[in-house]
């Protein structure tokens, strides 16, 4: 069985739309694009109903092979006529040496050589124990970089200690980010799921949701507010209710707070039955599979963090749970999208899917 990862609130921003870096991992606030934003097509960034900007879900960096870096970003539409509207892009960083291994094995493919040849180069891809790890590294770095940023005045772009590091740019370079509606933005760090087993200490050991604030405890964020206790199900006794749905709620009950599950390739937690049919990949028409999953709980921090004037941005946003599903192959065939002023990355949109309460039978996220 694949590990999951979980995706854990960190701190605050110090503001919402506050510059990073795209090997941060975020909840919210403002895209920090490896490429310039001119150079993405601005359909991509628009809701399809309504024409108005999307905004920013989460950031996730996601590498899945040794010498390529990825990030997926995905954004959901804040209009209140129209808050069912989600996209999902991956960004690809493709190096040179890709770019030959894939003309290599076309032509391979061309001549007609034995399969055999065309698997040079995997001994490259990523095991999931790395990916984990990369996946640890960058949230926990997001994290520990956020709180050393509470007490020095942060620099509009971080250093990293990658050798492909491309040229980052910083929100500054789009003069409309004004215009982008910006929700609240918070830092991820990641841990594992214990297995099934062991769930129930687990749950036992959480009773609030909290979000680590800037040096204050759980306790002074929430003091004077209601907290949202963890719901306790008597699961032999709830005859009537959803199957599926039980299993997803115990699941979260044992981590009350959890922002995303990643588990690249693994089998996401349905809140509804049903199939699931995310398409293919429009680059290389491979199938896509399941990458990770946003939980409930982000919805819950983004409207304890907005006051009464601001909470419309996403009341509407009334997922259970929004799966993603990416290329099986994490692909990068149409070589021609590497611009010259891209340096090296590519974007590929991908697929998501989103599950309400109402959703019976489930009904598919907005693919474009």
């Amino acid at each position: 069985m694949a590990k999951v990862w979980l995706g854990m609130p960190g701190p605050w921003a110090n503001d919402h739309r506050e510059p990073s870096d795209p090997f941060t991992t975020k909840i919210g606030g403002l895209p920090d694009w490896p490429i310039p934003i001119d150079t993405i097509n601005s359909d991509l960034l628009r809701c399809a109903t309504c024409d108005n900007n999307l905004s920013l879900v989460a950031q996730v960096y996601a590498p899945v092979s040794h010498h390529q870096h990825r990030v997926l970003f995905i954004f959901g539409c804040v209009s209140p006529k129209c808050a069912t509207s989600w996209r999902v892009l991956r960004l690809q960083k493709i190096e040179i040496a890709d770019i030959d291994t894939s003309q290599d094995k076309q032509q391979t493919e061309v001549e007609g050589l034995n399969s055999e040849d065309d698997e040079d180069g995997s001994e490259d891809d990523m095991s999931f124990e790395e990916l984990a790890n990369a996946l640890i590294q960058a949230g926990n770095l997001a994290s520990s970089n956020s709180k050393s940023k509470s007490k020095n005045q942060r620099k509009k772009s971080q250093q990293h200690n990658f050798s492909t590091t491309p040229s980052l740019h910083n929100h500054n370079d789009s003069d409309n980010d004004n215009d982008i509606p910006a929700v609240p933005c918070f830092y991820i760090y990641t841990q594992e799921e214990k297995s099934t087993g062991d769930l129930s200490s687990v749950c036992s050991s959480y009773s609030s949701l909290s979000i680590k604030g800037n040096g204050n405890s759980a306790e002074d964020d929430l003091q004077g507010e209601e907290t949202w206790e963890k719901e306790k199900y008597e699961y032999d006794k709830a005859l009537t209710a959803d199957r599926t749905y039980l299993k997803f709620k115990k699941r979260l009950d044992a981590y009350p707070e959890q922002c995303f599950r990643y588990s690249y390739g693994g089998k996401p937690i349905l809140a509804v039955a049903g199939e699931i049919n995310a398409g293919s990949c429009r680059l290389c028409g491979r199938p896509r599979k399941f990458e990770m999953q946003l939980m409930s709980p982000l919805l819950y921090f983004l409207q304890e963090a907005l006051d009464d004037n601001q909470r419309q941005m996403v009341e509407n946003w009334d997922w259970m749970t929004l799966l993603v599903y990416t290329c099986s192959e994490s692909c990068f065939e149409e070589i021609k999208q590497v611009k010259s002023n891209c340096n090296g990355w590519i974007i590929a949109e991908e697929a998501v899917v989103a599950q309400c309460e109402e959703s019976m039978p489930i009904q598919p996220g907005y693919f474009s």
